[in-house]
């Protein structure tokens, strides 16, 4: 593989600098570099950024290759520069055997725009009765060390517990889909004046936070780790904070949508808008941005939910929840974080990079961008803005809420182990 310097790039934001990969790893990083016969990257005026790590996607293979694929899902990670994604294990069949998580990490191997980290499910067949084999998901090919039932709730408090008991013997963390079944039975979106006015079934914080405080002190209790999934109220902030206060081994996770869309839209009665958990209030989202500064919630992730167009284009009440993410999160980060100063770009590195690859264990993920460590990175243009179109997706699926909003922000190069998968905007 021939060397590749990269020319003038704001590292993590900072002053520019030059940085010399050779073969899957950075050789040198410093001003006025030099290799010869190196392929140069004018990067003067953009951000480069150690590869992002999302610690929650859907891939939907097996079983729902009509929404996305191992492959159509890596490149969209490739286009919004992404180096390694964790795949959730609701899939047909589900990921809850050493079988199926193999089946997902090695295509993920084979495609290579980035690395798959198969996620396995808690419980068999995400039914929430029966511990599945996760010493054996552990064990195998796939090396797996989260474990979630997302899409649905590990509600039975025993079955909670033996899970956070079963994956402390590894190191292994529980990442649970906060949401009481009883109080959303017929949800339709967040519970509030808005939902009242539409006549649709509300979604209460309530189910949300209550499990969030059963499961942190269950983790006290244990002395596990639980990591929360795509947290979305103010009350869930509070909860989250107090356990950390306490010294509880909690992290947690927001979504880019719900860092900047609220239940305001739904009024639209677009589908593209509904979303599991549902769009909150404004002062849900003020209290989201807050907490992802402070370091209360610890990482960004895209619940990347792809979906076909008969599954969204339909009457609101029977359409899929979900909306992809992978293309557009960085944008998202940027309009709501950093260009309202709640973040600079080192901590945008520390909440995308940093710490989702930490909580996953992303081997050679995360690193930082010196001398001697893995070339997993990501250019971005910060300067550029323009309208999302979906037709341009590498997605298999389009069911994004931002078709037609201008966002800033556009990845122009990612690099996996130092082989380019995205050069100019364009997947190579």
């Amino acid at each position: 593989m021939s060397k590749i310097l990269i020319r003038g790039a704001k590292v993590l934001g900072g002053e520019p600098q030059d940085v010399l990969i050779d073969g899957a790893v950075i050789e040198a990083v410093g001003a006025g570099l030099s290799a010869e016969g190196a392929e140069v990257v004018e990067a003067a005026g953009k951000v480069l950024l150690p590869g992002l790590v999302d610690l929650h996607t859907h891939l939907r293979e097996p079983g729902r290759e009509d929404s996305e694929t191992v492959l159509t899902g890596t490149r969209a990670a490739a286009s919004g520069g992404y180096t390694a994604v964790f795949a959730m294990a609701n899939t047909f069949p589900v990921a809850d055997t050493a079988g199926v998580v193999e089946q997902v990490y090695r295509l993920g191997q084979e495609h290579g725009y980035c690395d798959v980290q198969p996620i396995g499910a808690v419980t068999v067949g995400l039914e929430g009765r029966k511990l599945a084999e996760l010493g054996a998901m552990h064990e195998s090919a796939a090396g797996v060390t989260v474990f979630s039932d997302d899409g649905k709730c590990v509600d039975d408090a025993v079955i909670m517990r033996r899970a956070l008991e079963y994956v402390k013997a590894f190191g292994g963390v529980v990442a649970q889909h906060a949401q009481e079944p009883r109080l959303t039975e017929g949800a339709q979106m967040n519970e509030g004046v808005v939902s009242a006015e539409l006549g649709l079934g509300g979604w209460p914080a309530v189910a949300e936070e209550s499990i969030i405080a059963r499961d942190v002190l269950l983790a006290e209790h244990v002395g596990s780790r639980v990591h929360i999934c795509h947290l979305s109220t103010a009350g869930s902030v509070e909860i989250v904070r107090w356990a950390k206060s306490r010294g509880i081994d909690v992290t947690a996770e927001v979504t880019p949508h719900h860092l900047l869309l609220t239940d305001e839209l739904v009024r639209s009665y677009n589908p593209v808008y509904k979303v599991n958990p549902p769009l909150r209030t404004e002062r849900d989202v003020h209290a989201l941005r807050e907490a992802l500064a402070d370091g209360t919630i610890d990482i960004v992730a895209t619940d990347h939910a792809p979906h076909p167009h008969e599954d969204k284009d339909c009457e609101w009440a029977a359409a899929a929840m979900g909306m992809v993410g992978l293309e557009t999160a960085l944008s998202v980060i940027q309009e709501t974080m950093v260009e309202t100063g709640l973040l600079d770009w080192a901590g945008v590195a520390s909440r995308m990079s940093f710490k989702p690859a930490l909580i996953g264990q992303a081997k050679g993920h995360g690193r930082p961008v010196s001398a001697g460590e893995p070339a997993n990175l990501t250019l971005v243009d910060t300067e550029y803005r323009g309208s999302v179109d979906p037709a341009g997706f590498a997605s298999r699926s389009r069911n994004t809420p931002y078709e037609g909003r201008e966002l800033p922000g556009r990845v122009t190069h990612t690099w996996l182990r130092g082989k380019a998968t995205l050069v100019d905007g364009k997947l190579t």
